[in-house]
């Protein structure tokens, strides 16, 4: 029975050591939506410190730590990740993009969109206190490629 079609409510990790180990990349996007004032004050520095600075750290930490989350995630072989934390103060919002590399038989779009999760709750985590409104929005995959399913990118 193909793995896709199994449906007797059974929770299993779905077999993969028959594929073939490829370079599999994935990058993928969150926004922190909300003030200019908020923002402002999150690349100024807080008394915790550099928001911005550790929004990053903890992107690194949702990649390493994805497969502990997620139920389903196998865990692979991340042969590198990048997080980058770019505040628009005057759009009053923050833009976070992961982008995760490894050599594995699984993709790592999980890990990816899991990076820009934990690095944008990091982020409300500062702003609450200053603005309770402040929200995370537009988490998505931008793009992958490896494996079977080949490429992907994203539209707009």
């Amino acid at each position: 029975m193909d793995d896709r079609s199994r449906s007797d409510g059974t929770t299993r990790i779905v077999e993969v050591g028959a594929k073939p180990e490829t370079a599999r990349e994935a990058t993928a996007e969150a926004w922190l939506v909300s003030t200019t004032e908020t923002v402002a004050a999150l690349v100024g520095g807080t008394k915790k410190g550099s928001p911005i600075e550790t929004a990053k750290v903890a992107g690194m930490i949702g990649v390493k730590k994805t497969p502990d989350l997620l139920p389903h995630c196998h865990p692979v072989r991340v042969t590198g990740a990048d997080v980058t934390v770019e505040p628009d103060v005057a759009g009053g919002r923050i833009h976070v993009v992961t982008t995760v590399r490894a050599l594995d038989r699984t993709g790592v779009e999980m890990e990816a969109l899991t990076s820009v999760s934990i690095a944008a709750l990091s982020l409300y985590d500062t702003a609450k206190a200053f603005d309770r409104s402040a929200r995370i929005e537009g988490i998505r995959l931008l793009a992958k490629s490896g494996g079977k399913s080949g490429e992907y990118r994203a539209a707009g």
